[in-house]
C-alpha cells in the first residue's frame, strides 16, 4: 500500500491501542502489531512501514480478513473530502488541520473490542479504566496467531457468561460490569451492523451504554469523523476554550461551536487533542480507585 504525502503512521493507528501496554496490541517504531477475532477465526496484522510503503501481512485463520482490512486500519480509507473548506473558517482549525495532515483515523471493523475499553472507561480515571482492560484481557484472551506474543481480545460469549462479581478482582464495579454482560451477549448483532448510525442505535439501545460510549465506539471501529463524545468531563471545555476562549463549557455550547463542523466534528475534537489543547483547569484531579480490594 502506499500511503499519502505526509502520513503519520504512528500517530494514525496509536489510538488502536491502550497506552503503555495493551495485550492485543503492539507499536513500535515503524510496525503495529494487532490481534482480533474476524469472521474467518483468530487473526493478528502485522503493518510495516517501509521504503515509503505500508506492508500488510496477515496471520491465522483470520489473516487474509485482516489483510483485506490494513488498509482501513492504517487509516487510509479516511476520506477528508470537504475537510479543508471547513477547516479554513477557524485560524486555530485551520492550523492544526495543516500540523497533522498526515494523521488519518483508523476503522478497524471490529464493535465489541472497542465497546469493552469504552465501557471501563466510562466515569473513570483513563489510568483506572486502561488499567481494568490490560487484567481482562490478560485473564479471558487467549494466545494470537503470529510471533508477536499477543493474546486475542476476549471472546464476547465468554463475557456473557461470566457473573458480574468475577469483575471485581480486576477494579470493575457493577454498573459498568452488567453494561459489559449487556454488550457482550448481543456482540454478534453489533458486528452485523453496516455503518456508525445503526452501531450507534444499537449500542445506545442497551442500559448503560449512551451517547458518549457510541461515539468512542464508532469514531475507530467505523472511522467516523463525525462522531462526538457528547458527556465526555473534558471535551465540552475544551472546544469551548478553543473555538470561544471561554473556559467552561456544556455539551449543548459544545455542539452549537462544532456545527459549523458538521461532517467532521469529532476530527476537530481530535485535532485539539493532538494539539494538546485544554481549557484551563481548576480543582482537584479525579482520584485513581481501585475495587479490587473491597
Amino acid at each position: 500500500m502506499t500511503p499519502p504525502e505526509r502520513y503519520h503512521f504512528g500517530a494514525s493507528v496509536r489510538p488502536l491501542l491502550v497506552p503503555k501496554h495493551d495485550p492485543c496490541a503492539v507499536l513500535r517504531d515503524s510496525e503495529l502489531w494487532l490481534s482480533a477475532r474476524t469472521p474467518e477465526g483468530p487473526a493478528a496484522l502485522h503493518l510495516a512501514r517501509t521504503a515509503g510503503e505500508l506492508v500488510a501481512t496477515g496471520h491465522g485463520p483470520g489473516g487474509a480478513w485482516m489483510a483485506d482490512r490494513a488498509d482501513a486500519i492504517a487509516g487510509l480509507r479516511d476520506d477528508l473530502t470537504g475537510f479543508p473548506e471547513l477547516a479554513a473558517s477557524n485560524p486555530l482549525v485551520a492550523r492544526l488541520a495543516k500540523t497533522f495532515a498526515g494523521v488519518r483515523l483508523p476503522s478497524t471493523g471490529q464493535v465489541f473490542p472497542r465497546l469493552l475499553r469504552a465501557i471501563l472507561e466510562q466515569k473513570v480515571t483513563g489510568k483506572e479504566a486502561h488499567r481494568s482492560y490490560r487484567a481482562i484481557c490478560r485473564h479471558f484472551g487467549e494466545p494470537a496467531p503470529g510471533p508477536a506474543g499477543l493474546v486475542l481480545p476476549p471472546d464476547p460469549a465468554v463475557i456473557a457468561g461470566t457473573p458480574y462479581w468475577a469483575f471485581h478482582p480486576f477494579g470493575v464495579e457493577q454498573r459498568r460490569t452488567q453494561a459489559l454482560l449487556r454488550a457482550a451477549q448481543v456482540a454478534g448483532r453489533l458486528d452485523e451492523c453496516s455503518g456508525s448510525a445503526e452501531a450507534t442505535t444499537r449500542m445506545t439501545s442497551l442500559p448503560g451504554i449512551g451517547p458518549w460510549t457510541a461515539a468512542e465506539v464508532v469514531r475507530y471501529a467505523f472511522g467516523d469523523p463525525d462522531a462526538v463524545s457528547v458527556g465526555d468531563f473534558h471535551i465540552p471545555n475544551t472546544v469551548a476554550w478553543a473555538l470561544a476562549g471561554e473556559t467552561r463549557g456544556t455539551d449543548a455550547r459544545m455542539l452549537e461551536l462544532l456545527e459549523p463542523f458538521r461532517g467532521h466534528r469529532g476530527r476537530v475534537c481530535e485535532l485539539f487533542a493532538l494539539g494538546g489543547i485544554g481549557a484551563p483547569k481548576f480543582g482537584p484531579r479525579m482520584p485513581v480507585r481501585s475495587f479490587a480490594r473491597f
